[in-house]
């Protein structure tokens, strides 16, 4: 199938890609064709997954067997959403924590793609890389992309394009090069999908930043701007870890309409200096998916965040409360109110 065929070789600015290069890579890639493409890590062969028979021609370009999936790269974090399924925390903390950047998420799929030539998987595996034209590149096609490194299976990666086409000239259609990769191996692909996270591949994430995370929790303060309640239940609750010696709990807070960027209230750092605690470094921010779905435990002031939250993010209701609430204290009234304006 590769006779004939010449691998066409474009050169690209890493910093400022140029719109016109990336244009012509997105429209290879929807063509059915494959692009060799840069990524932090190593060049990769880009092709549209849901096309079988662009998938079929790679599986035949890099010789790798037929029921070996695939993973996926992704240009926003919100395509996790309508490719997997069940999404744990421990995965959001992860995204929040490495994406974009080189750790692959092996999680239950949700069996909207195939990543294979065959029958769908259970599981599949989501990259979002560290990478200016890789992520232009996904983005301008509008695809989910198959992007296995761009070498013959069991072969080393390649690091720049001269590396890829020292084995591949003339089996792809395209090379964008961008120069030297700046990691030079693979990610790591962790998987998700079962009870225990799992290391299937080392790589560019130590095992042991891996591991801190799972063993950590994250609590997130919630009221309306993010400048004074939620401050205070922030840095009140920081002291009180550092007292008894609790490093593997990370808190931090936000508002569901806050402005971001702002210092807390006058009076909200009067009363914390009070008690010893230094907030002077926080700066408000509004409250996203990504923060509610990486939080273990998520506590708000009033109902009305509560209900915001639950429309933002409805799988956090189970460790969704109200502040009072959780902490047991008997009243008729479990709102606590906005001082600001009393």
């Amino acid at each position: 199938m590769f006779k004939g065929m010449k691998t066409e070789v474009i050169k690209i600015d890493p910093v400022n890609p140029q719109p016109e290069i990336i244009a012509k890579a997105a429209e290879y890639i929807r063509q059915g064709k494959i692009a060799a493409i840069p990524t932090e890590t190593v060049y990769g062969l880009a092709a549209d997954i849901s096309n079988s028979e662009a998938i079929k021609k790679l599986y035949e370009v890099k010789g790798r067997p037929q029921n070996k999936p695939f993973s996926i790269a992704i240009a926003n974090d919100e395509a996790l959403e309508h490719l997997a399924a069940d999404v744990p925390v421990l995965a959001y903390k992860l995204v929040d924590k490495f994406w974009p950047g080189p750790l692959t998420l092996v999680l239950k799929s949700a069996g909207s793609i195939r990543t294979t030539c065959g029958e769908r998987s259970r599981t599949i595996g989501l990259r979002m890389p560290n990478n200016r034209v890789a992520l232009k590149i996904i983005e301008a096609s509008g695809l989910e992309l198959a992007l296995p490194s761009a070498n013959l299976s069991g072969g080393p990666p390649a690091q720049s394009a001269q590396e890829v086409l020292e084995h591949l000239e003339g089996k792809i259609d395209l090379v964008v090069d961008a120069g030297s990769t700046d990691l030079g191996i693979e990610s790591t692909v962790v998987d998700l999908s079962g009870e225990h996270f799992k290391i299937l591949r080392a790589g560019a994430v130590k095992e042991e930043e891996l591991e801190n995370i799972a063993s950590s929790k994250r609590v997130l303060f919630v009221c309306t701007g993010n400048s004074c309640r939620s401050v205070m239940a922030e840095g009140l609750l920081k002291k009180a870890l550092a007292k008894a010696n609790r490093r593997n709990v990370e808190v931090f807070s936000a508002g569901i309409a806050a402005y971001n960027g702002f210092a807390p209230t006058a009076e909200t750092s009067q009363l914390l200096a009070k008690e010893g605690i230094d907030m002077s470094e926080h700066r408000t921010q509004r409250v996203n998916k990504l923060m509610l779905k990486s939080a273990d435990l998520i506590l708000v002031m009033d109902g009305l965040q509560q209900m915001r939250i639950l429309e933002l993010a409805p799988s956090v209701e189970k460790r969704l409360y109200l502040l009072k609430e959780f902490a047991k204290i008997i009243d008729n009234d479990l709102n606590i109110a906005d001082p600001i304006g009393q």
